[in-house]
């Protein structure tokens, strides 16, 4: 009896809805937080939930930012929602998953997304179209500039204020104060973009690191970029401060005690840097490509300190959170994800083991609460050997065989559930006032070039002849009239291409009547030289009211008239339902 009331007293104080507040960070390492042992930055606020609630020893995502946040959003393996890249479409997930934010909307909470969402732009793969009531940020995989960039506010193009970290957190604290006074549980996810490039952070933190003396190396320090390591660190404390702000936030508003805040990141680092000695980076499914803190603040019911030693999944946290709140989770699909509550309330239970799988690029490593199995078909005791720096395939041959065999039985029935992605980009759905159509997404035929090969932010430019053209392949959800914007930069005296907008039939055309001449910009704010697209302040001008048809069919974009030397250099096209 006694046993019993020591693990129901602590819910008698619990809130019927704990409000919950979810923050991932971009590209972070392992290694990037005081908490783990590194000497050469400060996080005391993201240490302080360890400190005041639960750490995980070994958690796990995946190698890159989209996957990790499909199985977040999912509690199932990145490849069975259809997600299989970080751009062109292959970031979405299908339209018959359910989220953890239709699990909490469903139960009555308020949903709001503030940053970086990374898993598909166009309603409803949009964020409003996968439970979230308010978005604001931008739904590519990385931005061209962090200072008062343009963003989006629910589909509709707004202009960021400030650092955009800063901003998202200023948003979030909006939009819990509202739910709060309106007597509403609320769930906001904080995917933060940063520290990912471009390397851009205030003067505040930049100033701290700069000419920073670096104490703890890389485990191949060769390879270091010192300029780019600096700034990362720079730019985590600066998340770690706007962390700060989010729980003087919770604690201003009187809900601290009945707050859930999970704390994690996407990948590993995006730089070679210290990273606790272990093997591998972002884009790696070792150990060090993979392994995330996870931390678990509730006051009400997690005893201060916890630690928590068996291996844990990303895919856990939409059962664990939906478990923790009492609410039911409305997936119809099976989860690959456990619920981790015994383990964060200290429950004495028998947990089984479990092996956890790591994809990316057809690669898979699997970890066991002892092993990995490298993609390489190497295995490693990570207990003894946490560098993964010895094989013992020949000393454990019967785990290896046993490994190989669950990888194996995996590709054939988790990985296979991929195929052919023939999803079309939809426009014009009949839920939704906007659609964004970006340069990202289109395929250039002719002689059109894109200003970068990483193309989330980039911009399509060198269009030279009427038969080049921009191609996007369509679905229309709803037949209708639609005013399209166009996104834009020409040189002056190049003004005056004739342009068209065709979709099964229906064209619409328009003249580019002025010149609009502006440099790339972002390396301004830039502390070290980046690899994405630079931007442009690109000219948004009307082109007109579009007759479109509800079907498939490619969305054209081409120039019937090139007066100069070019046509335009090409960002976005912009449309809204007219009523």
């Amino acid at each position: 009896m006694k046993w019993f009331l020591i693990f129901l007293l602590p819910f008698a104080a619990v809130a019927a809805k704990p409000n919950v507040v979810v923050i991932l960070t971009d590209d972070q390492g392992w290694g990037d937080l005081s908490l783990n042992g590194n000497t050469d930055l400060a996080t005391p606020n993201i240490d302080s939930l360890a400190r005041e609630g639960a750490r995980f020893d070994r958690f796990f995502v995946c190698a890159v930012c989209s996957p990790t946040r499909a199985e977040f959003l999912t509690g199932r393996y990145h490849v069975r929602s259809g997600v299989y890249s970080t751009s062109a479409g292959g970031e979405r997930m299908d339209l018959d998953e359910k989220t953890i934010a239709d699990t909490f909307k469903a139960a009555g909470y308020t949903t709001g997304a503030f940053g970086k969402w990374h898993n598909g732009m166009q309603y409803p793969y949009h964020p409003n179209g996968r439970g979230f009531g308010e978005f604001y940020g931008f739904c590519s995989g990385h931005w061209g500039d962090y200072f008062s960039p343009p963003l989006e506010h629910n589909g509709k193009i707004v202009q960021g204020k400030g650092f955009c970290i800063d901003d998202f957190t200023d948003k979030a604290m909006a939009f819990m104060e509202r739910s709060h006074k309106a007597g509403k549980p609320f769930f906001a996810y904080l995917p933060y973009n940063t520290p990912h490039s471009p390397m851009q952070v205030p003067d505040r933190w930049w100033d701290k690191f700069k000419d920073k003396k670096i104490k703890l190396r890389n485990r191949d320090p060769r390879r270091e970029n010192l300029p780019h390591l600096r700034c990362a660190l720079a730019m985590c404390e600066n998340i770690d401060w706007n962390v700060g702000r989010l729980l003087k936030k919770l604690d201003q508003l009187g809900v601290t005690k009945d707050t859930i805040v999970v704390f994690f990141h996407d990948n590993g680092p995006n730089g070679v840097r210290w990273n606790g000695g272990m093997k591998g980076r972002k884009g790696s499914t070792d150990e060090g490509g993979v392994r995330s803190p996870l931390l678990v603040r509730w006051p009400a019911a997690i005893e201060k300190g916890t630690f928590v030693k068996p291996i844990a999944s990303v895919m856990d946290l939409l059962p664990t959170l939906a478990d923790c709140a009492g609410v039911p989770v409305i997936s119809n699909k099976k989860l690959d994800g456990r619920s981790l509550k015994p383990l964060l309330l200290g429950q004495k239970i028998k947990w089984a083991d479990r092996t956890i799988m790591n994809c990316w690029r057809g690669k898979v490593s699997a970890r066991t609460q002892r092993y990995r199995l490298s993609h390489t078909g190497q295995l490693f005791d990570m207990v003894a050997d946490p560098g993964q720096r010895k094989n013992i395939i020949e000393e454990q041959p019967k785990v290896a065989v046993r490994l190989l065999g669950e990888v194996e039985h995996w590709k054939k029935t988790v990985l296979s559930e991929l195929g052919k992605d023939d999803r079309p980009f939809v426009i014009a759905h009949p839920d939704y006032e906007w659609t964004q159509i970006p340069a990202r997404d289109g395929v250039a035929h002719g002689g059109i070039k894109r200003s970068n090969k990483f193309p989330n932010c980039s911009y399509f430019y060198n269009w030279t002849s009427t038969d080049d053209k921009i191609t996007w392949p369509a679905e229309v959800g709803a037949s209708g009239r639609y005013e399209v914007t166009l996104h834009y930069a020409v040189p002056k005296g190049d003004e005056g291409a004739l342009l068209e907008l065709s979709h099964n039939g229906h064209r619409l055309r328009h003249r580019i009547a002025q010149a609009h001449e502006v440099p790339d910009r972002g390396q301004e704010n830039d502390r070290v030289k980046r690899m994405e697209s630079y931007v442009k302040d690109f000219k948004a001008v009307k082109m007109g009211v579009m007759e479109m048809k509800k079907g498939k069919g490619d969305l054209t974009l081409k120039a019937v008239k090139i007066p100069g030397q070019t046509a335009l250099e090409f960002r976005l096209l912009m449309l809204r339902r007219v009523k």
